[in-house]
């Protein structure tokens, strides 16, 4: 691999190339904003391309939804092609298929979780069904056991772990919830609190790991009582049966996804805001069984936190830095990955992963879909802007993309709670 350097639009453009490989934005061209956001435009950050704190003011330029314009669309790559699939639903939040091919989706504000079938010949789904309302803030959704035939679908509440007896093929639920285990509740979506809880259960079904996000920006465990059990992943049996955090550090792992093949729990994550532009990247990685991943004593490894210099560090001495650094603030949450022969082939083992946008930030960064190239089952640390639009060019957002999933064709399926739509991506080759 080598660096080359060149002047565009006033800009000196820092770019890594290696023979046959796609050009990749480092240092500190890597940063972004949705202005410099379009399909195929690749970047890598790492810890040393990262500011001091501080290095700009903490800003709230807020992030008010505008109806979407009658000439804004989503913008993907040449070749794909991106259809509404859906649209009034209220909030659609995370997304995830079915084995039968059935799209279960989170309507969170509504306390519903719904279900989508099949493409009609314009596009739309062949069914909805409402699979039920028996749920409390819902976000995650996974099917247990894992294979053709599940017995249980498993809904994450905000406050508690709830299933529901299921077959394949189920458009509502046959039965009541049946609350498995309790975990802490609530929080704000903005400036501290997380309530979004996701579901994943390990490869060989014996472990149920669940995400909880921090209750705070970057408050003291020690001090705040509220935070217990928060900023980890937990592990329960999938009975319900608590068993351990299985890693802490975490500040709002809000997707959770198994690799298909080596079985890793990988999370995208939420990092801490209020410390400039540029602090803190927001990430998505493996995750390491009892694992410490900073938060919130130090962050990207043992880089400290400025308001908690000096505690614990038998902890961020051993602070894991994570496989690929986003863009600060950009919002990361659910992730999928991908093996479907309805995306070109180099796509196969990919992540996906929506970025529901910043509000922490002087210029607008995220409002699009991402792609992360993985090799061996290991993330390259680069990531590809894949899903852009979002954002009109005056500045004005219209979308908020939330959720990933493959259909069962394999094409991409994206929720956005701007717009209130499900989003069709079809790769075309044209």
């Amino acid at each position: 691999m080598h660096r080359r350097q060149f002047f565009s639009a006033g800009l000196l453009l820092t770019i890594a190339t290696c023979a046959g490989a796609q050009q990749v934005l480092t240092g500190q061209d890597a940063f972004t904003d949705v202005t410099k956001q379009a399909p195929g435009v690749r970047r890598k950050l790492t810890v040393a391309d990262l500011p001091k704190p501080f290095a700009t003011p903490s800003v709230d330029p807020g992030n008010h939804v505008e109806p979407r314009p009658a000439d804004a669309w989503p913008i993907v790559p040449k070749g794909f092609k991106v259809e509404q699939y859906a649209t009034g639903i209220a909030a659609p939040r995370l997304i995830r298929k079915a084995p039968n091919g059935d799209l279960f989706v989170a309507a969170s504000t509504s306390n519903q979780i719904l279900v989508f079938r099949g493409v009609t010949a314009d596009g739309k789904p062949k069914l909805t069904s409402v699979f039920t309302s028996e749920v409390v803030q819902p976000f995650g959704i996974n099917f247990y056991p894992a294979g053709p035939n599940p017995k249980w679908v498993y809904i994450g509440n905000t406050d508690s772990i709830v299933r529901f007896a299921y077959k394949s093929g189920d458009l509502k639920a046959t039965g009541h919830a049946q609350k498995l285990a309790d975990i802490p509740g609530g929080g704000k979506l903005r400036g501290g609190g997380h309530w979004t809880r996701d579901i994943a259960f390990t490869k060989d079904g014996t472990k149920m790991l669940v995400s909880v996000g921090s209750h705070s920006n970057h408050d003291d465990p020690d001090e705040h009582k509220e935070e217990f059990h928060r900023a980890d992943v937990l592990e329960f049996t999938p009975a319900g049966k608590f068993v351990k955090i299985y890693a802490s550090g975490i500040r709002n792992c809000v997707g959770e996804a198994i690799h298909p093949v080596t079985g890793e729990l990988w999370c995208s994550t939420n990092e801490r805001d209020t410390l400039g532009d540029n602090l803190v990247p927001d990430y998505i990685t493996h995750v390491q069984e009892d694992g410490f991943y900073g938060w919130p004593y130090s962050y990207m490894g043992s880089n400290p936190d400025p308001s908690l210099i000096g505690k614990h560090p038998e902890l961020t001495s051993k602070a894991i830095v994570p496989d690929v650094l986003l863009q600060p603030h950009f919002a990361s949450l659910e992730m999928t990955f991908v093996d479907s022969k309805a995306l070109p082939a180099s796509y196969n083992g990919d992540i996906f992963a929506s970025e529901h946008g910043s509000w922490n930030k002087a210029k607008r960064a995220g409002y699009e879909v991402i792609r992360v190239p993985m090799k061996d089952g290991h993330a390259t640390g680069e990531y590809e802007d894949f899903m852009t639009g979002f954002v009109t060019a005056d500045g004005k957002i219209w979308g908020r993309p939330v959720g990933v999933a493959e259909g069962e064709d394999g094409s991409l399926f994206v929720t956005d709670d701007g717009s209130n739509s499900i989003w069709h991506v079809i790769y075309t080759g044209k």
